[in-house]
């Protein structure tokens, strides 16, 4: 959902409002609420509530109290109220909506201590207000060089200043505890501010950084993903896929969060199956399951003593099979359900290219290797010498052949000898 400053400038690039998510319309942010009241007027009596939800950067939200009973409408800046000095933020949501989402975030309503809204943000405070968002990069720049000559082991990702300029947060990543006491007293002394050290997860310095993940779109976490939850590998085992950490892991380092898009689906249908521990006990000898095919409703069973030869069984099969082991019956091999399947799959019918289309793999020719080149390359030469040498000869054949022609037709013209004198 874009909002109408963030149009198609010139050569059709786009314009975009650049203000990093924070554009006057609200419009093309992740954390947007649509105030689908805001058409419908209160009731005689009622009074609007009191509280405001308000944005600042990468998508931080808090709430404040509008105690001063401003007209606040959503896209509005505002000066709020901070530990020291004001804040900057523009205002998400208003009215009956706001409760609903201090539930949500578990925030009491009725707290005194709630921060407060001071008033509309004038002209200078947004104006001072972008100076410092100017200023955010060159100032991250410089830290990142300052923790270097320190030999701190952290990554500074992030800075965030506060809105009247006399404070700045500096998110940071690191595996271990770092002693920065050092590196503030020396940006402290560098920029002339107040400064904040605030340490966050991989996945949240991927949110705030954004990028494109390996489908080819934008990160989940930085466009439409609101929390994180927890992902292991089982995830991956469940949807059978390969435990390759290369595959699995996002740009943040972590496994990705799409690997629990599907898994409730997959353990929806996992459950009319048997378990991967399955045996079964027939004649020929103890089976154990393989593997497990959930779009075909299959599964792979091999012998203890054969364990390279597989057999498919249907999930009713392997049912029917363990029904009667726990009646303590044995089937007589794996192999005649495995040959009813078989049958099945010839049986199908077998789709034809009526459309006319080619394969997608056309073009995909099998590489060859350089000693078969040369090779090829030896023999087309020798070929080509060879029928050389047979056009010569045959040229030469033919030379003597016409010189052979010559003499005997110049023999044949040659005058007849004179009489002798005394004949």
């Amino acid at each position: 959902m874009g909002c109408s400053s963030c149009s198609t400038g010139k050569d059709g690039q786009p314009l975009g409002c650049k203000n990093n998510g924070t554009c006057g319309t609200d419009g093309c942010n992740k954390l947007t609420v649509f105030d689908w009241l805001s058409n419908m007027s209160l009731p005689n009596g009622e009074k609007a509530f009191d509280c405001i939800e308000v944005r600042f950067k990468n998508s931080r939200k808090e709430f404040f109290r509008n105690s001063e009973n401003l007209s606040l409408s959503i896209g509005d800046i505002v000066a709020t109220q901070a530990t020291s000095g004001h804040d900057i933020g523009m205002v998400t949501l208003t009215g009956e909506l706001v409760k609903v989402q201090m539930k949500r975030k578990k925030v009491d309503y009725n707290d005194e201590e709630l921060p407060k809204a001071y008033r509309k943000a004038s002209q200078k405070d947004i104006d001072m207000w972008q100076k410092c968002r100017d200023r955010e990069e060159e100032i991250k720049k410089r830290a990142r060089e300052i923790a270097i000559i320190l030999k701190l082991q952290m990554k500074i990702s992030d800075v965030e200043f506060q809105g009247d300029g006399s404070k700045a947060t500096f998110y940071y990543t690191a595996e271990e505890r770092v002693d920065f006491r050092q590196l503030i007293k020396d940006m402290a002394k560098a920029f002339g501010i107040r400064i904040e050290m605030r340490q966050i997860g991989y996945r949240q310095e991927a949110q705030r950084l954004g990028g494109i993940g390996s489908c080819g779109r934008e990160l989940c976490c930085s466009t439409w993903l609101t929390d994180f939850r927890s992902v292991s590998t089982s995830a991956a085992r469940y949807q059978q896929l390969s435990l390759n950490p290369q595959k699995l892991a996002g740009q943040c380092g972590k496994l990705k969060c799409c690997l629990n898009y599907e898994l409730d689906v997959y353990l929806d249908a996992l459950k009319d199956f048997p378990s991967q521990d399955t045996k079964l006990f027939t004649d020929k000898g103890l089976a154990f399951c393989q593997k497990t095919d959930i779009f075909k409703a299959t599964l792979w069973f091999s012998y203890k003593e054969d364990p390279a030869n597989w057999h498919v069984l249907s999930a009713e099969q392997v049912k029917e099979i363990l029904e009667k082991n726990k009646k303590k019956e044995k089937v007589a091999s794996l192999e005649e359900y495995a040959v009813e399947n078989l049958v099945e799959i010839e049986e199908r019918v077998v789709f034809e290219n009526v459309v006319g289309q080619d394969s997608l793999t056309r073009f995909d020719q099998p590489k060859r290797s350089k000693n078969s080149r040369n090779r090829n390359r030896n023999k087309k030469r020798k070929g080509s010498s060879g029928g050389n040498q047979n056009q010569n000869q045959n040229k030469n054949q033919g030379k003597g052949n016409n010189q052979g022609n010559k003499q005997q037709n110049n023999k044949n013209t040659k005058r007849p000898n004179r009489k002798p004198k005394n004949a």
